[in-house]
């Protein structure tokens, strides 16, 4: 509409010069025109003011729709404004609500593997729940069995002692009858008269006296001698195990005090997340064999994470840990979770310095554990082909729920390390027993704890000239 009133009046600008300049033109014609001429300029006068209040009254509605219009633009401009500020908005709030997914996923993927590793260890613990059951079961029937066997061996030494006694009395009244005799044969040879008899005595019961076949029943009614125990037996007759049972036994580990050479310490004073030793260069290969050797003296009644290595698919790469809801003494050793087997360490449980080497080899599966020299368990099919890939993460004390972190104050591991080792390949038992001894470390060795390069919260590095003198 505002442009059809800026038409009408250029129209009417335009008109009008141009009929007056007509009707100036007609002025100078005969004086008969003129009267006509007025009357026609008065039409026009009454028809110019009625344009005119035709084109004010648009004019004033163009004004107002001028105004109307600024009005809405400016109520555009507004909206424009407005709706970018709620664009902003918005777009904050999708980034805020995608940060929080993102916590949300990284959470609901802890939460699923913590869930993962609870079920594994609770499967572990009624396993070993039903095997300490069957245990305790054969162990009652073995103590019900020994009961009834000690039972019997003490009817056994009362029958021999009454026996033994009896026997006493029967050696004790031949023995008179001897010496009586004795005394009567001496009488006899010294002179010719004839010899006078000793008074009588109860002369030896003929064999078919009622007598002595009771004894002999009493003998026979016996049973056979039976082997007591050893303890029983050592206090009865002073016996001692032959040489020959003892060299058949394992050999027991040397002394601790007598290992030196064991180079670097790290001791472990607490249960904190903030104890961890990072050893770096990590595996620089991928490893198809592997033999963890190290010597470990444990503060607590349980045993907590030795050794963790993450990488990025698999924060549970290759673990040795344990933790309170296992048995005690008991440790996971994990290649690949969820793959696992359960070790008994509760030799390690008792304070002092004890060696230990877990050893494993993708060939078969095989996996063994040595402590103290003496391999206490073995096995197969355990992660047979498989290969520990390179790249990680390595930590001692800490077990790791994501590469390099995540954390936990109950896995920690509490006491020391000494003479840590690990071998790309399987040792032998002869270079088990050479550590165990502190003879020499066999060669090729991958690290050790001189690659530990970074040692947090308040793990204390100590050299030990010998193992009794590290703390």
């Amino acid at each position: 509409m505002g442009c059809l009133g800026r038409k009408t009046l250029s129209f009417f600008l335009i008109f009008v010069p141009i009929y007056l300049h007509g009707a100036l033109s007609q002025e100078a014609g005969p004086a008969g025109q003129r009267k006509p001429f007025f009357e026609r300029l008065r039409r026009l006068e009454e028809q110019f003011r009625s344009f005119r209040e035709v084109t004010l009254t648009h004019l004033q509605a163009i004004a107002s729709n001028y105004n109307l219009s600024f009005n809405i633009d400016a109520r555009f401009r507004n909206l424009a404004q407005e709706s970018q500020a709620v664009a902003l908005v918005v777009n904050q709030s999708q980034a805020a609500v995608q940060g929080d997914l993102g916590h949300l996923k990284t959470w609901m993927k802890k939460t699923q593997h913590r869930s993962r590793k609870v079920d594994s260890r609770l499967l572990a613990l009624s396993t070993a729940l039903s095997e300490r059951s069957q245990q305790h079961t054969r162990e009652r029937k073995e103590q019900e069995a020994q009961r009834e066997a000690l039972s019997s061996l003490v009817l056994d030494v009362r029958a021999l002692q009454d026996t033994l006694a009896h026997l006493m009395h029967v050696v004790q009244s031949q023995g008179a009858r001897l010496a009586s005799l004795k005394g009567w044969l001496q009488v006899a040879g010294l002179g010719t008269e004839d010899p006078v008899w000793p008074p009588a005595q109860p002369g030896p019961p003929s064999p078919s006296s009622p007598k002595l076949q009771g004894a002999r029943q009493v003998l026979r009614a016996l049973p056979e001698p039976r082997d007591p125990p050893q303890d029983f037996a050592g206090r009865l007759q002073g016996s001692q195990e032959p040489p020959d049972l003892g060299s058949q036994r394992a050999q027991p580990p040397e002394i601790p005090g007598e290992i030196c050479s064991v180079g670097l310490a790290l001791v472990f004073p607490n249960a904190s997340t903030e104890n961890v030793v990072f050893l770096s260069p990590s595996f620089p290969l991928g490893l198809r064999a592997l033999s963890v050797c190290s010597w470990v003296r444990t503060a607590l009644g349980r045993l907590g994470t030795l050794l963790s290595y993450a990488t990025e698919e698999n924060d549970n790469k290759l673990v040795l840990h344990g933790r309170d809801s296992l048995s005690p003494g008991s440790i996971h050793f994990v290649i690949g979770d969820p793959a696992f087997r359960e070790l008994p360490l509760q030799l390690l449980l008792d304070g002092q310095w004890h060696h230990m080497c877990v050893i494993w080899t993708s060939i078969l599966g095989r996996y063994w554990l040595h402590v103290d020299r003496r391999l206490v368990a073995t096995g197969s099919h355990f992660r047979e082909g498989y290969e520990i890939s390179s790249g990680g993460s390595l930590v001692l004390g800490q077990e790791q729920d994501s590469m390099g972190g995540g954390f936990d104050s109950s896995e920690a591991f509490v006491g020391s390390i000494a003479g840590l080792a690990i071998w790309d390949r399987a040792l032998v038992p002869r270079e088990v027993s050479h550590l165990a001894t502190g003879k020499e470390l066999p060669p090729g060795a991958i690290l050790t704890l001189a690659n530990a390069t970074s040692v947090g919260g308040f793990v204390q590095r100590v050299n030990c000239t010998c193992l009794e003198l590290c703390p």
